[in-house]
């Protein structure tokens, strides 16, 4: 899971982030003592926020309805050494509130009854990160691409959704202003080449469609935000936040149609 924790006090973060490090060792977690640089952090995925509720700056609850701003659907859990504050925390919809000093099974429980979960699809072997900057992880790990354009490639055939694409498509978007000539052809064979040596050393066979004359992507090994989006998924939706593979020229086409469709204030949906 992608999880946050937020509390001025020092000693409750390194506390939090060693329990959360067993409950969930496989997720994605980040800690602040100061709530301003979490708010700054925003741009990245949050799941699951631990606030503290008392903090100089901005309180916890405060920092509740900012993340909730960006991203509906996380999961607030208070952790508070006063009980007072629980009934504005569920005002806005809290999944959970936990005493302080609190414990790691606490902790577990609150994350096995959050209000919202994404979807399980484990059974995806490739996860692909399309909103914000493009990034592709096996096993949790990223993976890492022999070339810069090889990857960038495989961000063309994603974005496309699985479409076969010709060596002409190809060039005209990752070789912009290259000449559809044998040795630009050869440069994207070479691209394709090791695409498909990054993912067989990782196990991962047959994710890269290869036709005489075009290339494409197997859309039922990935586990994407952006697939997701597009099938509706209102956790997917929510991670929206007006940023898709923002390191690629050839992106701003789907960019744009995205932020038509899904609006910042997250009322309108197209």
């Amino acid at each position: 899971m992608n999880i946050i924790g937020v509390d001025d006090q020092k000693a409750v973060v390194i506390t939090l982030e060693k329990m959360l490090e067993k409950i969930d060792p496989e997720g994605q977690h980040r800690f602040y003592t100061d709530p301003m640089k979490a708010v700054g952090d925003l741009e990245q995925p949050v799941e699951v926020a631990f606030l503290d509720i008392e903090m100089p700056g901005m309180d916890g609850l405060e920092l509740a309805r900012r993340i909730i701003e960006r991203y509906p659907l996380c999961n607030i859990i208070f952790l508070t050494g006063h009980s007072e504050y629980s009934i504005p925390a569920f005002d806005i919809n809290a999944s959970g509130y936990i005493l302080k000093p609190f414990s790691q099974d606490k902790l577990r429980n609150a994350l096995e009854h959050r209000r919202y979960r994404a979807p399980e699809l484990s059974d995806k072997p490739v996860k692909v990160q399309c909103f914000g900057a493009f990034e592709v992880f096996v096993n949790n790990k990223q993976v890492q691409f022999a070339r810069s354009k090889s990857k960038e490639l495989l961000g063309l055939l994603i974005d496309r959704g699985g479409a076969m694409c010709d060596m002409d498509m190809i060039i005209g978007n990752i070789e912009p202003g290259s000449a559809a000539d044998t040795l630009t052809k050869n440069k994207i064979r070479v691209y394709i080449g090791d695409l498909k040596n990054t993912f067989d050393a990782l196990g991962i066979n047959n994710i890269i469609i290869r036709e005489p004359g075009t290339v494409g992507i197997n859309k039922s090994l990935l586990d994407c935000d952006y697939y997701r989006l597009l099938s509706n998924d209102p956790f997917a939706i929510s991670l929206y936040t007006g940023e898709y593979m923002t390191q690629y020229e050839f992106a701003e086409e789907t960019r744009a149609w995205l932020n038509a469709k899904y609006s910042k204030d997250r009322g309108n949906y197209n």
